[in-house]
């Protein structure tokens, strides 16, 4: 009985997907969380906006009892750390850009020179940004497999201009704990900026020799990261 009531005292993680991509880019982890018994949930985004998303992450936390730890990639990282539910215990970041109260995604995603081979970015005409098919292997997701490559690409979901252009309000990570992962072979964002944002905000800071999306090419060390943040933030 007290063996029961200790797990079910253990916090749930919502995962978050970023920009051209969608929950089911953490399909991998997942099965390598779900396996020691930790429980999960991947909120699904609209990418319109910053306000949508934060309430679609809300929805997702609805559906869950206890505490909650939030796990962000990329520009989802400025999503959870603007959700406001009182579950929720801590962050974590993955590649995570943060910006600070007033700042957008873009300034700090802009703050350094990017990769060679990173894509530029403009919107079409609907106002949306999409990424080169070429992107996905030259800088997304580099270490991934031809076919993920090829499956990336042909289901890839915009991301809404105004989403990275939409200055933040204050941070959650400036009340609660929070882990940040870096990518350190990060082609999309450059990892002295992540290293930047983790020391901002007083993270702690675990490293992975990986890639922009070590959800999908190294799932099984991010599981691991992920399990010890959700073991130190009970």
């Amino acid at each position: 009985m007290e063996r029961d009531r200790a797990a079910d005292e253990r916090p749930s993680l919502v995962l978050v997907h970023a920009a051209w991509t969608d929950g089911s880019c953490w399909s991998r982890t997942l099965a390598a969380l779900r396996a020691p018994g930790m429980r999960c949930q991947a909120a699904q985004l609209s990418l319109s906006s910053v306000e949508d998303d934060v309430a679609a992450v809300e929805r997702t936390i609805e559906r869950l009892t206890g505490p909650v730890i939030l796990v962000g990639h990329a520009y989802s990282s400025a999503v959870i750390s603007s959700v406001r539910h009182e579950r929720v215990i801590g962050l974590v970041h993955v590649a995570g850009l943060t910006p600070a109260n007033k700042e957008t995604v873009a300034e700090v995603f802009y703050r350094l020179p990017l990769h060679p081979k990173a894509p530029a970015l403009e919107p079409d005409a609907h106002g949306y940004v999409w990424l080169p098919d070429a992107a996905f292997s030259e800088a997304f997701a580099q270490d991934a497999s031809p076919e993920d490559h090829a499956l990336l690409a042909a289901v890839q979901r915009p991301i809404a201009a105004a989403c990275i252009e939409t200055p933040v309000g204050h941070p959650l990570w400036v009340d609660l704990p929070s882990w940040y992962i870096v990518a350190e072979r990060d082609r999309m964002i450059p990892p002295d900026t992540q290293h930047y944002l983790a020391s901002r905000m007083n993270a702690h800071i675990r490293s992975l020799s990986s890639g922009h999306a070590p959800m999908i090419t190294a799932p099984s060390p991010l599981a691991a990261l992920l399990l010890e943040a959700a073991e130190k933030l009970r």
